[in-house]
């Protein structure tokens, strides 16, 4: 009878845990489709432009209220200025204006009305040297 009973249990627990249904994300909740955006290789002072997909994966509207770039050569633009409703997506854009030297690294804040309060999304990118220095 014991062992019955021990069987009955185990079944209910594992049928309980593999029916489970996932965490409500009460509020707004952002998702981004990636957090890093690799250039690759590109030419000094050459300018580059990618994108940057945001869904709202909480039940309220999502509100982007801004997004920084860490420096002037890193320029996001055209963020979602509209709430998005729950399930909507939005994109921004970014330009990158390829200053500096070897292994590049920026980022971009998107400030928003989550818990969290923002997210962060880099940009990267490998700079050829300068032509015009010589060594």
């Amino acid at each position: 009878m014991k062992k019955i009973i021990l069987s009955l249990s185990l079944a209910i627990g594992l049928a309980t845990t593999a029916f489970a249904q996932p965490e409500l994300v009460t509020g707004p909740a952002i998702s981004l489709d990636k957090d890093t955006h690799d250039y690759g290789d590109i030419a000094f002072d050459s300018n580059g432009a990618c994108q940057f997909k945001v869904t709202n994966t909480g039940n309220e509207p999502l509100i982007i209220s801004g997004c920084q770039g860490s420096c002037g050569c890193t320029v996001p633009k055209d963020w979602s200025r509209e709430p998005l409703a729950p399930g909507a997506s939005g994109k921004f854009s970014v330009k990158f204006n390829g200053s500096g030297a070897n292994k590049v690294t920026k980022t971009i804040t998107v400030t928003a009305n989550t818990e969290k309060g923002s997210e962060v999304v880099k940009i990267t990118a490998f700079v050829k040297p300068d032509p015009t220095i010589t060594k």
